[in-house]
């Protein structure tokens, strides 16, 4: 059983302070929580909304059909009133409400002027949202005492009383589960997973919907002795890692398509020097500025080839909170194992969709170095390239071993790090960096499948689809009119591309459906390429908005199996 509720209005009117709110309440209950934003790049002004769904049961997609819409303007109530369910209620402002038995008026901003604190508004429609759900008022005035300081808290709790007092029960939210969560976004994930891969410097410049990224280890760095470094631009953030990184420090940046393309020319720098990086890509619509707030999977062939020339590279995307936890602590050790680039991609709606998910598991989380030893070394011994020991040469940072000098260089270079333009050495050079990509695939972590052992259909998806899918899934296998056969392949591991299961369920000939936010398949060129399997039917989007279960289960109806 789940519910959803819609804030909507202009930016400034204190959405996200509502929606924090209202999470936290429902959370405090018990509840799941599920919250995905739409907004536009405008401070003030335009059209926003946020959706909050919560119920018994995890939740992994949002849902486009609503319960209640809390309106802050009228334009909210035009946009969204033709997705209210029967019993659906609009909550807004009695300056502007429509006289319709579905609209609940409140008199936010008057009862707020009258305690001489405008800003107390929102909490009058939060006590009268608690009503219509049927949920008590203690748990919301302790996170409004907890929240607010204590005049201000006093102010929020009388307008929660009169909300409150305003409504009468409509909806039936369920018994919630009695289960430990935390409430979380991907970007935050990845922070933390940072954070719990050892990474010591982080540097970027601030780009939505990257930037979160930066705020929360900023906000860490201290009690975490790390080092967060707001650059001027992409070029120097990039730059700024990969002397973190050469220095021996595990460094990290972050950023989306626009600044990713600034930071292309460093990408051959960290490929031809064998440093080892971790790249965020938290994509959004382009070319140029594109969509700046909204969400899209376009990055993908860019991110496979970016940069002059041929070096390995290792390229996943986050699918939901635990696993970009998981994945960046993975990608900060594999970039140090293999001395490489890894490129971790998510996008607008991963980054902003607030979920509750069980707590990270830390047991069993190494961080490995992968250094040479220092003991074997000295007297002028060491060869930062040497070619003796394999793809993968010693690593050593800059005076770690007294006597040593560890050289690096953009353009092609002997064993010792000297430039060269030797032919000979030049190819046994290029040879040993695209080595590591053959070590690398046995490293690489098949999709999860869902669904049954010989499906009809198959559904393929890679990071963000990934929650969306699995409800699409139960839809269809709920729906009787449905006859065949539906799974789903979700990919986090992108390149090189984990092949097993996806050859392995291509034996049976099922159709292969690509699902992407993207206009051109980029997902499905990559599986053609590697593997010859073309997907027979494609479900794309690319308005800026992401695919909902319900959608992704329609279109498969109508599009895929013609009903």
């Amino acid at each position: 059983m789940t519910h959803n509720v819609l804030i909507g209005g202009e930016a400034g009117q204190g959405m996200d302070t509502l929606s924090t709110l209202l999470e936290t309440i429902l959370k405090r209950h018990g509840y799941h929580i599920y919250t995905n934003k739409d907004y536009m790049s405008r401070i003030r002004g335009g059209h926003n909304f946020i959706q909050v769904r919560f119920g018994t049961e995890p939740l992994h997609s949002h849902d486009p059909r609503l319960d209640v819409i809390l309106a802050l303007d009228e334009y909210t109530i035009e946009s969204h009133r033709e997705r209210l369910g029967e019993h659906g209620r609009i909550l807004c402002d009695d300056a502007f409400a429509p006289e319709e038995d579905m609209v609940l008026a409140l008199p936010m901003v008057s009862y707020a002027k009258e305690l001489g604190n405008p800003k107390v508004f929102g909490s009058v429609a939060v006590g009268a949202l608690l009503s219509l759900m049927g949920l008590g008022r203690d748990v919301a005035r302790t996170v409004l005492q907890e929240s607010f300081k204590e005049e201000i808290a006093d102010l929020n709790l009388k307008a929660l009383e009169k909300g409150y007092g305003l409504a009468d029960q409509v909806f039936q939210p369920g018994t919630p589960p009695d289960e430990e969560t935390i409430l979380i976004h991907a970007n935050n994930a990845i922070g933390l997973g940072a954070l719990a891969g050892g990474v010591a410097f982080y540097s970027a410049y601030p780009m939505t919907p990257s930037t979160s990224i930066m705020g929360y280890l900023a906000g860490k760095q201290k009690a975490a002795g790390i080092i967060v470094e707001q650059a001027e631009d992409e070029i120097s953030a990039i730059n700024m890692a990969l002397g973190a990184s050469y220095g021996g420090l595990r460094a990290m940046t972050g950023t989306s398509g626009g600044g990713f393309s600034l930071m292309v020319e460093a990408l051959g720098l960290a490929g031809i020097t064998e440093t080892p990086l971790v790249i965020a890509n938290i994509m959004r619509p382009g070319p140029a500025t594109g969509f700046p707030t909204r969400t899209e999977q376009g990055d993908l062939s860019f991110v496979l080839s970016a940069a002059q020339g041929e070096f390995p590279r290792m390229v996943l995307a986050v699918r939901h909170p635990q696993d970009a936890f998981d994945q960046t602590v993975r990608a900060l050790n594999l970039a140090d194992k293999y001395q490489m680039l890894v490129i971790m991609l998510g996008d607008q709606y991963i980054a902003d969709v607030t979920r509750t998910v069980a707590p990270f598991d830390f047991d069993g989380l190494t961080v490995d170095r992968y250094l040479g030893d220092p003991d074997d070394y000295g007297d002028g011994q060491y060869k930062r390239y040497d070619l003796s020991q394999g793809p993968v040469s010693p690593r050593l940072y800059p005076g770690q071993v007294p006597g040593e000098v560890v050289l690096a260089d953009s353009d092609e270079h002997t064993e010792e790090g000297h430039i060269t333009e030797a032919a000979g050495v030049r190819v046994s050079m290029v040879d040993k960096r695209m080595e590591k990509l053959e070590l690398l695939r046995e490293e690489m972590i098949e999709p999860q499948y869902t669904g049954p052992e010989k499906p009809d259909v198959v559904l393929i998806g890679w990071g963000s689809t990934h929650g969306p899918l699995q409800e699409a899934l139960q839809i269809l296998a709920d729906d009787p009119d449905v006859s065949q056969n539906v799974g789903a392949l979700v990919f986090g591991d992108l390149y090189p591309l984990p092949t097993g299961r996806l050859t392995e369920l291509a034996q049976d000939q099922p159709v292969f459906v690509n699902v992407e936010q993207n206009c051109t398949g980029q997902f499905a060129r990559l599986i053609r390429q590697e593997t010859g399997i073309v997907c027979g039917n494609s479900i794309l989007k690319y308005d800026g908005r992401q695919m909902s279960a319900r959608e992704i289960a329609q279109r498969v109806r109508k599009e895929v199996l013609g009903q």
